[in-house]
């Protein structure tokens, strides 16, 4: 079904080990050289190591699911687990206070940084290999270094908006010029170096790859789409914007038209594993199971995310849904949003409440209601989600997290002593982010009315995402309607935002967005001043504005370029 999947494994041993207390150490070490691999065969397997590079994360360096970074840190989830001293590491993250240098015991930063190098490092490698080879005994070469270039952009794009100020690191630099490279780019021409390589690869991926999973065209044109977007909203130094790039705008809008795709007609199939490569998947992280390995090539960045009362799961109850998101969900009369008076009040009793959107079913473990679409597995009941699923409920509630988990008895899953893996893919761009998206540009263009019928689009798919078994109650709580027009600019801009909320809730990215907006530091102490009367432990959480929208530069990177490094405002 996947083939690269398949041959990931046979080609780790060409990408050997390619750091060791700093990234800067950019060629694999092992028997491997520039000059020993310079064949087509070799070139082949050295890009599916690539692959498996920007794949190599777990819970302690986490560079696929961005769970932590992107919806702990903001409004969509609480840490859980078992209490604040449980990965307390994380709890800071929530807390917003990172001023303390690579602190923790997972020192989880450092390594999600130092991972995505040791990614960079293999594209690099590869490169120079392929460069060596002609093109002549090597049909393929464009189109390898073109996925390459990709794979490249991929990994220095999340880099950028976690940590805004970030060397960029390209195969033609020598060791000792990896040595001086700094991370004081001008902001805009580090954005653009990012762009270069997926332009390279838009400009030589084919529409369709042979083998599923590898980069194509679409995937470049849709990251394009992505990177211009964020890029639109200049940001001076303390991370406030300041103005929306009109012309970059327009470079989305292109874009987004170029990404061959389309919506799921269920929303449920973007998470489960026989819907994987699907219509709406536009670029996502290969994992396997059964592959020869020891263990396979499983998905471990939320090892520790599945509910922990449950038999049938394990270990340790982190990435417990909000309560405000799970307000977020609530619908008026006319099924659409709330979009000022979401949390005004809670959400606790759907079936009371009588008018929700169904994605709220697909995203939380909600007490009553079927898990992952299974009333029973053994026995009757066994998979309606309980109270006692939830680790830690005195501190962190009740809801777990829905869209990350399997079934059980899905051959897709697997255990390694507490912890959970699957072989499901991480999709980093679906279609619906690329509908978005170029809603999200027409509105800020003044175009809200060519918006409407996008957002629409999305809303609609949602409506229809009803047939798996997701309430263990009344049947009719479901109310989702689309817009019947958006009167202003202002109120198209409201309902962009929280369709992007609801549409992508738990998966990671509510904190880059609200960061991209502008609204980080509101959005966020509304939300604290809120939970504070409901949680204790946050009573002392704040987010700093001009500090907290980016994380910290590792103190060991800093230390160990000798100080070459600058460190981010306020750290």
């Amino acid at each position: 079904m996947k083939k690269i999947k398949l041959i990931i494994t046979c080609a780790i041993a060409l990408a050997i080990s390619s750091c060791n207390d700093g990234f800067l150490d950019v060629e694999p070490s092992g028997l491997l050289s520039s000059d020993n691999v310079a064949t087509e065969e070799n070139a082949e397997g050295l890009v599916i190591a690539a692959y498996a590079g920007i794949g190599n994360d777990d819970i302690g360096g986490p560079i696929t699911n961005p769970w932590v970074y992107g919806s702990v840190r903001a409004d969509d989830a609480y840490k859980g687990g078992g209490g604040r001293t449980d990965l307390a590491e994380i709890d800071r993250y929530e807390q917003y206070n990172l001023t303390i240098p690579d602190a923790g015991s997972l020192l989880m930063l450092p390594n999600t940084w130092e991972n995505y190098y040791k990614a960079i490092s293999r594209i690099n490698f590869a490169l120079r290999v392929i460069n060596e080879i002609p093109e002549s005994s090597y049909p393929n070469k464009t189109v390898r270094m073109a996925e390459l270039r990709f794979l490249r952009g991929h990994c220095h794009f999340i880099l950028k908006i976690m940590f805004k100020h970030i060397p960029y690191i390209s195969d033609d630099l020598t060791d000792d010029q990896i040595l001086q490279t700094t991370n004081d780019m001008p902001q805009e021409e580090l954005w653009n170096k990012i762009a270069d390589d997926f332009l390279f690869a838009y400009d030589n991926l084919p529409r369709q790859q042979d083998q599923v999973g590898r980069a194509n065209k679409s995937a470049a044109a849709g990251y394009l789409a992505k990177l211009r977007l964020y890029q639109a909203y200049e940001q001076d130094e303390s991370n406030q914007v300041v103005g929306i790039d009109q012309e970059r705008l327009e470079e989305v809008i292109h874009y987004a038209d170029e990404v061959q795709g389309s919506l799921e007609p269920d929303f449920a199939n973007n998470f489960l594993p026989d819907y994987e490569n699907g219509q709406e998947s536009v670029w996502a992280v290969q994992f396997s199971l059964n592959d020869g390995t020891e263990v396979g090539r499983g998905s471990y960045a939320t090892a520790v995310n599945s509910p922990t009362g449950s038999s049938f799961y394990g270990c340790c109850g982190f990435h417990q849904a909000s309560q405000n998101m799970v307000n977020a969900f609530k619908t008026d009369e006319n099924g659409l949003p709330l979009l000022d008076t979401f949390n005004d009040s809670d959400l606790t009793d759907p079936d009371a409440y009588g008018s929700i959107d169904p994605r709220m079913d697909h995203t939380v473990g909600f007490p009553g209601r079927p898990f992952k679409y299974m009333n029973t597995i053994e026995e009757p009941g066994d998979m309606i989600y309980k109270t006692s699923w939830a680790r830690d409920p005195g501190v962190y509630g009740f809801y777990g997290n829905m869209k990350e988990q399997q079934s059980p008895d899905c051959s897709c899953f697997i255990k390694q002593g507490p912890f959970i893996a699957t072989s499901v893919n991480y999709v980093f761009i679906r279609y619906a982010d690329i509908l978005l998206f170029k809603a999200e540009a027409l509105i800020q263009l003044d175009r809200w009315d060519e918006a409407l019928p996008i957002i629409n689009q999305v809303r609609n798919r949602a409506a229809q995402s009803t047939s798996r078994p997701l309430s263990a109650g009344a049947s009719d709580v479901y109310n989702i309607q689309p817009y019947a027009s958006f009167p202003s600019k202002e109120f198209a801009w409201k309902a962009l935002k929280f369709e992007r909320r609801l549409e992508f809730a738990m998966e990671g990215w509510r904190f880059f967005d609200l960061v991209r907006w502008g609204e980080a530091e509101a959005t966020l102490n509304d939300y604290l001043d809120v939970e504070k009367q409901k949680h204790d432990y946050l009573s002392n959480a704040y987010f700093t504005a001009g500090r907290d929208e980016y994380y910290p530069i590792p103190q060991k990177e800093i230390d160990f370029t000798k100080g070459i490094y600058t460190q981010n405002t306020g750290y």
